[in-house]
């Protein structure tokens, strides 16, 4: 494995990424929920530059950092062509692509549904992606401006991924979805005490990200549905769901 993740708290349940390519020391965010944040985590961390900005979407929790981070750093900025509407962009990265931070190589996948030009970043050879707010632990994104089909589909890609890939997703959901997951008829039936060691680590303020594919196609209700007119369905109880 070429790359290392830092993960840390930003804004009220966001995550922030930097990763490092160990071959070459480059050194990537992935999102700017918090530029601050993500300043004070690269000084933490020693690495002592930033070269890129890798965008999953245009929502400004996700590119509100842009700026003042290419200010004072100098990185270069990539990701699909929505960002436009909302903050700096040098790069535009397509479906199929692939994008290089030294020797790491991320495969940029088309993944509509939260938004209509949001991607994920796989890095096949590292077991590992980061995938915005497409999938969550236990959830996926609200379809803002996609269809359920389109967010089926998104979920179906990641869900083909091998079981132990890692899943780095941007925000900290894990236990009201679990709540949700748990009212389900179809629920696992170790999905209880999946959930109880959620709540518990909340309790002690840990994270619940990263999480797997192998976990998601056990307990994440989506991606168990049986297909998008069952995703939608599920999306829309949970969209009105108040536990």
């Amino acid at each position: 494995m070429t790359l290392t993740v830092r993960q840390f708290p930003c804004l009220s349940d966001n995550y922030g990424f930097l990763i490092r390519d160990e071959a070459t020391g480059l050194v990537a965010a992935i999102d700017t929920p918090d530029a601050e944040a993500i300043l004070d985590d690269l000084e933490a961390s020693g690495w002592g530059r930033l070269d890129l900005i890798l965008n999953t979407h245009w929502h400004p929790d996700h590119t509100g950092g842009n700026e003042r981070l290419q200010a004072e750093t100098g990185c270069e900025i990539a990701g699909p062509e929505e960002v436009r509407r909302a903050a700096p962009l040098d790069h535009v990265l397509v479906d199929g692509e692939a994008v290089r931070l030294g020797e790491t190589a991320f495969d940029v996948v088309l993944s509509r549904g939260h938004t209509l030009g949001h991607v994920v970043y796989h890095a096949a050879d590292d077991g590992l992606a980061f995938v915005g707010d497409v999938i969550f632990a236990l959830g996926c994104g609200r379809l803002f401006e996609g269809t359920p089909e389109q967010m089926w589909e998104s979920l179906n890609r990641i869900g083909a991924w091998p079981e132990t890939t890692t899943l780095y997703c941007a925000h900290e959901y894990t236990a009201s979805n679990a709540r949700f997951a748990l009212s389900l008829p179809d629920a696992e039936a170790d999905m209880q005490a999946h959930a109880e060691a959620i709540f518990a680590a909340r309790e002690r303020g840990e994270a619940t990200v990263p999480t797997t594919v192998g976990v998601e196609r056990r307990f994440n209700p989506f991606l168990r549905a049986r297909d998008a007119e069952d995703f939608a369905q599920r999306r829309a109880a949970k969209d009105a769901f108040k536990g």
